[in-house]
């Protein structure tokens, strides 16, 4: 009896052992979070801005809204720590456009950790400017260096108050 109360009390400490190891190990969760953007808003289409009595449309403000913002410009994402690292992202606009992304600040733990990250980083690049917004499917085996890319650029994407 005393065996069996042993090996269930072995099995349980194991099995807490590996979880505790599977679920906060050497893979530690991003330290910085942020909300996932939302949705843009369901409704009607927008009606088209009015137009002059020669055909050519006049530009049309709300009050409480701006015009889209227009000429280039850049903003650094927060740097986030992920389990192997830390980066940041720069994205550049050219009035409400996506152009660049480029990774300002990657360090890494290791180097296969620098490996992966520098096969990641185009693939994920590509995305965001196919996709024009930080909404991108990250990559499987490089999941943290996925979402700490992935919260960087939201991240400068507020900054330059693009949706």
């Amino acid at each position: 009896m005393k065996r069996a109360a042993i090996a269930v009390v072995a099995a349980v400490g194991g099995f807490a052992g590996v979880l505790g190891f599977n679920l906060g190990g050497s893979r530690a969760p991003l330290l910085h979070t942020s909300a996932p953007a939302s949705n843009p808003p369901s409704g009607p289409p927008a009606t088209p801005p009015p137009t002059s009595p020669g055909g050519s449309t006049t530009p049309t403000t709300t009050a409480g809204s701006s015009p889209p913002p227009t000429g280039v410009r850049s903003a650094v994402g927060t740097t986030y720590q992920y389990g192997y690292g830390q980066l940041a992202v720069r994205v550049t606009l050219d009035g409400t456009s996506i152009t660049r992304v480029d990774t300002v600040g990657l360090q890494t733990a290791d180097p296969y950790s620098q490996q992966l990250a520098q096969q990641v980083i185009p693939l994920l690049r590509h995305e965001v400017l196919a996709a024009q917004s930080a909404k991108v499917n990250g990559f499987s085996g490089a999941t943290y260096t996925s979402e700490a890319y992935i919260y960087s650029l939201q991240s400068a994407l507020d900054k330059l108050h693009k949706k």
